[in-house]
């Protein structure tokens, strides 16, 4: 009915052809069974026009023929733009979900629900208006027979049932191992996503053939549920094919016996028996339609509860930024959790326009979480995120976009070139593009590439080093100007003295506020004040030199310091 609401007019033409084959198949049963009796079996001279039959014949397919044409034609239609819908759902939902949608999904799964989930939600479309229409088929088969002798209407009247019946036990008794067979599909995607994702890893460490395994253990997995699956269905597929045969067989003989009796003419048996056998088809396919329904809304299930993730909360009252200048970022009891483990409890912070912090903590303290929810990527269960006096909920998620970059340690480049990675299509300037490079300290490894700016990285910037990769990176932030810079260890694949020179030129080049996660002990010298983050608070701020004071930051900073020298 989504799809009917939808694409209304694609479905009523479709609905208008299936019944037009309708009505061309009882016309055409009717005009055999009216040949058999007036054309036939009548003496020559009583006879009525074969030519006129043959008219009648030639009418009726032509009509059936344009039916079954502008069915299959319409309903494809339908089911081809339902698929594109739903696609381009899942797609706006995918880009307005929170972070956490994806930390608990796997990329397997979410390839599966707009490919393999989407493709089986919408099988049920094209046989749907000629299984609408084989009921409409089946009333008229049943008066037509009534017509011709109520016993010829009591075979029907069992066998029909029986049919409902048979595939009714069959949807009930396949829909939760189809559930199981669209995970496994997931999981089989999964293994090979994180394959081709991981093919460096794979070959470094030599585990061609334990990939190998898992894919082919993901595959036996769904070869065990469809083997299972498709059990069911060659149980009851040859019993909804065998009934409409053997009640026409069974019609055949009682209506013989009644022809035989004179209790109806040679005509109304052949009517009878058209009709029915023209039906074996057309209830296959309402078999088929029957067998798959299940199937298909286990798919639309799992597409639906994507579709129902709630999306991040959107600007209730758009405001605006100020106009230029770098931002002043104030944090004020800030709760962030993953579930109901809270990594941020009670967090407050000020870093004031144009200041340059370094954020101190331990592994796993919450310094990538903070930096995420600053730039809108977490959703916060407690507390508040002031831009330069605006609520972070309240500004508009372009200008967000604009005024504030965050940059990520692991660096991710997209499979196109280094211009592109660093403009991302922003039609940016040539030259405010080149001085982003230059900032970042990569004008000169790109210059040395094949084609300069225009060589084309592998996919995820495999083709280029680390600390490459996170000067281009960190480049693409700086293209766009940003008031704020979120740096989440974004250097630390550069060696120290590049590292400096990168924090340097950005504080000369552009006038901006920015926190940075830092571990190198020359990246936290460099920053105007320090802010310590333990047990998910900033539990002190203050110089470097003054925080050393502490019992515990000496210790961290003596373990940075010791992981740098070995």
């Amino acid at each position: 009915m989504r799809s009917v609401r939808a694409h209304p007019l694609q479905h009523l033409l479709a609905m208008i052809g299936a019944l037009g084959f309708v009505g061309a198949t009882v016309a055409i049963a009717w005009v055999l069974g009216w040949i058999t009796d007036n054309v036939i079996l009548k003496p020559p001279a009583e006879r009525e026009s074969s030519m006129l039959a043959a008219v009648w014949v030639i009418v009726i397919s032509l009509v059936s023929g344009v039916s079954v044409l502008a069915r299959r034609w319409f309903l494809s239609m339908a089911e081809l733009r339902t698929q594109r819908d739903w696609r381009r759902a899942l797609l706006h939902r995918y880009l307005d979900v929170p972070m956490d949608f994806y930390r608990r999904r796997d990329p397997g799964e979410l390839l599966a629900h707009v490919d393999s989930d989407v493709n089986t939600a919408t099988m049920v479309l094209k046989p749907l208006a000629f299984a609408v229409s084989v009921v409409v088929l089946v009333i008229v088969t049943m008066v037509a027979l009534f017509v011709a002798h109520p016993l010829l209407a009591l075979i029907a009247a069992v066998v029909f049932p029986a049919l409902a019946l048979i595939s009714r036990i069959y949807t009930r008794k396949v829909e939760r191992p189809s559930a199981e067979v669209q995970r496994r599909v997931g999981e089989v995607s999964e293994v090979a996503h994180e394959s081709f994702d991981g093919a460096v890893v794979v070959k470094t460490l030599g585990r061609e053939g334990v990939e190998v395994q898992r894919m082919r253990d993901a595959s036996q997995r769904l070869l065990v549920e469809r083997i299972r699956v498709g059990r069911m269905r060659a149980s009851f597929e040859p019993a909804i094919d065998a009934l409409p045969t053997v009640g026409a067989i069974l019609l055949l003989l009682v209506g013989a016996w009644l022809v035989g009796r004179g209790q109806a003419t040679p005509g109304d048996l052949v009517l009878a028996a058209t009709l029915f056998s023209l039906l074996a088809v057309p209830l296959f396919i309402v078999g088929f339609f029957l067998e798959e329904l299940p199937r298909s809304v286990v798919s639309l299930d799992r597409v639906d509860r994507v579709l129902d993730e709630p999306i991040a909360a959107t600007p209730i009252a758009s405001q605006r930024l100020p106009a230029s200048g770098p931002l002043d970022l104030e944090i004020k009891d800030l709760v962030v959790g993953y579930g109901a483990r809270r990594v941020l409890d009670g967090l407050s912070l000020r870093v004031r326009a144009g200041e340059r912090v370094a954020l101190v903590g331990a592994t796993g303290s919450g310094k990538s979480t903070l930096l995420e929810t600053v730039m809108g990527l977490n959703v916060a269960s407690h507390g508040s995120i002031r831009l330069s006096g605006v609520e972070l909920h309240k500004v508009n998620p372009a200008e967000l976009q604009q005024a504030v970059a965050l940059v990520f340690q692991e660096a991710f480049l997209f499979a196109d070139s280094v211009a592109t990675n660093v403009d991302l299509h922003s039609a940016s300037e040539p030259q405010t593009a080149a001085a982003a490079l230059n900032t970042a300290v990569a004008s000169e490894f790109v210059a040395q590439l094949p084609d300069g700016e225009l060589t084309v990285v592998g996919e995820r910037g495999v083709t280029l080093s680390g600390g490459q990769r996170q000067r281009v990176a960190l480049a693409r932030a700086l293209v766009r100007a940003p008031r704020l810079l979120l740096l989440d260890d974004a250097t630390s694949a550069v060696d120290p003295v590049v590292e400096a020179k990168i924090l340097s030129g950005i504080r000369a080049a552009f006038d901006t506020t920015m926190l940075m996660v830092a571990h190198r002990i020359s990246v936290i010298e460099l920053a105007d004040r320090v802010a310590y983050l333990a047990g998910g608070r900033i539990v002190a701020t203050g110089s470097h030199t003054e925080l050393l004071k502490r019992d515990d930051y000496r210790s961290l900073i003596t373990a940075y310091e010791q992981a740098a020298v070995s």
